[in-house]
C-alpha cells in the first residue's frame, strides 16, 4: 500500500470530486492517476497562496476502491450525475465527468466544464494532459473537508524525517508501513467517511458576498 500526496491548489469540487457518495479524480494529477493502485491512499492538502493559507490542512483523503478507463466511467449509470450541467447548480457545474469518444478508438472530445475554454468550446491543452492517463480513480471510502479541514499533525513523517504534507508542486509518495498505519488511525479518528464540508472556493464566494 502506498500514499500519495499533494496540494490541491484550486479546491473548487471539480478536482477531486467528492459528490454523489464518491470521490473521484478524473482530471490533473496524472502520474498519481497513472500509479496509484486499488488500496492505495491520496491525500490533498491546501494550498499555501497568501490569499488562502490553507497549507498544511487536510483538504480530502480518499482509499482508492476502484480504478476505471474515461470510456467507462463516461458510461457507469453510477457516475452520469457527474457529468457537468455549467448552468446549474454549483455541485452540478463543477462535474468531472467530461470525456467521451463518439468511436472507441477515437479522439476524445470534452463537455463544458471547468478544463473547458471560457465560451465552453473544448480545450486542447486540457485534454491532452488529462486523457494522456486514460483512468480514473474512483473511491468510496473517503473524507473530505474542503476549507475547513484539520492540520496535518507534524507527527505524520517516514523513516527518512519526511512529513506527508507535499507543499509545492507535484506530488510525493509513501510506502513506510509504520507510517501508513499511523495515518490510517488518523484518518479514522476524525469521524465519519463521507463529504463533511463545502469546497475552499464556495467558503470564499460566500464572504466576498
Amino acid at each position: 500500500m502506498s500514499l500519495y500526496t499533494y496540494v490541491v491548489r484550486y479546491d473548487s469540487g471539480f478536482a477531486p470530486n467528492p459528490f454523489y457518495g464518491f470521490c473521484t479524480l478524473a482530471t490533473c494529477k496524472p502520474k498519481i492517476r497513472r500509479y496509484a493502485k486499488v488500496g492505495d491512499w491520496l491525500l490533498g492538502s491546501g494550498s499555501g497562496d497568501k490569499k488562502i493559507g490553507r497549507a498544511g490542512y487536510l483538504v480530502y483523503a480518499m482509499r482508492v476502491t476502484e480504478a476505471l478507463s474515461f470510456d467507462e466511467y463516461d458510461v457507469d449509470p453510477r457516475f452520469l450525475q457527474k457529468r457537468p450541467y455549467r448552468t446549474g447548480s454549483r455541485k452540478q457545474s463543477c462535474g468531472d465527468n467530461i470525456y467521451f469518444r463518439k468511436v472507441s478508438p477515437g479522439p476524445w472530445s470534452q463537455r463544458d466544464s471547468f478544463h473547458s475554454l471560457p465560451d465552453g468550446s473544448t480545450n486542447p491543452k486540457h485534454v491532452g494532459r488529462d486523457t494522456s492517463i486514460n483512468r480514473v480513480l474512483v473511491s468510496d471510502d473517503f473524507i473530505y473537508f474542503g476549507g475547513t479541514g484539520p492540520s496535518v499533525p507534524a507527527n505524520l513523517k517516514d523513516k527518512l524525517g519526511r512529513h506527508i504534507v507535499h507543499w509545492s508542486v507535484g506530488q510525493s509518495r509513501f510506502d513506510d508501513a509504520h507510517l501508513l498505519e499511523e495515518f490510517g488511525r488518523w484518518i479514522r479518528s476524525l469521524g465519519d467517511m463521507t463529504y463533511r464540508a463545502p469546497p475552499y472556493e464556495w467558503l470564499d464566494l460566500r464572504k466576498k458576498k
